[in-house]
């Protein structure tokens, strides 16, 4: 449920836009300063990268008439945190708004804060919540990508109620909630099953490398 090319009023897309490049940009610096500080982190961002892009190119037709699709960002802001995160997002975006038709140029500012930035911050918080309250790290990945994916849609739920009030907000926003709701919720749990195999494979494979991230504790 990505907004589509010209789906938005201009003065909407410009909006969107202004909030998500300076994040988009800090993303970028913090990437710079992760790969040097580790740079045996890079095939994990690639890992990352490639998430995103698989499963948000999913879509999957909806009963209430709409396409839905994981986000896949939940694994790369529990790794590398939400800005980094919000990079890959820009990118996999851009990617589909040129090649698959997914999206759009005018709407990629309204989709990058959704899927790219909403999502990993709350992934973020999420899993830093279970750190600290001394949860399962698995069972914090679980719930971090699960509500990043269904934050991607309650955003985009907003940003499209935002635009398009009628009759009112309130009205507008349970109408689009309705439209992806009942597709999105075992999607979202779906997304969270398999980021916890991706993630639990790699925390088996390299635990050194999510130890230097301080992702896990060092033991």
């Amino acid at each position: 449920m990505h907004i589509m090319e010209g789906f938005l009023p201009w003065q909407w897309c410009l909006f969107w836009y202004i909030i998500a490049l300076p994040v988009v940009a800090y993303g970028i610096i913090q990437l710079k300063k992760i790969t040097d500080e580790n740079p045996e982190s890079k095939p994990l961002l690639a890992v990352s990268g490639a998430f995103v892009f698989v499963l948000s190119s999913l879509k999957l037709p909806s009963v209430t008439g709409s396409c839905s699709h994981p986000t896949g960002t939940g694994l790369g802001a529990v790794l590398f945190g939400p800005a980094v995160a919000s990079v890959l997002g820009f990118i996999v975006l851009i990617f589909q708004a040129l090649l698959l038709a997914h999206g759009g140029l005018t709407t990629l500012g309204a989709n990058t804060f959704s899927m790219g930035i909403v999502g990993p911050v709350v992934a973020w918080l999420v899993y830093k919540g279970f750190q600290k309250a001394g949860g399962h790290t698995l069972l914090g990945v679980f719930f971090a990508a699960a509500l990043a994916d269904l934050m991607t849609y309650v955003t985009t739920a907003i940003q499209l109620s935002l635009a398009f009030p009628v009759p009112s907000f309130a009205v507008a926003f349970n109408n689009f909630m309705y439209i992806f709701a009942i597709t999105q919720i075992p999607l979202a749990i779906a997304e969270g099953l398999l980021t916890v195999v991706i993630f639990d494979y790699i925390m088996k494979l390299k635990p050194d490398i999510l130890e230097s991230l301080k992702v896990i504790p060092l033991k």
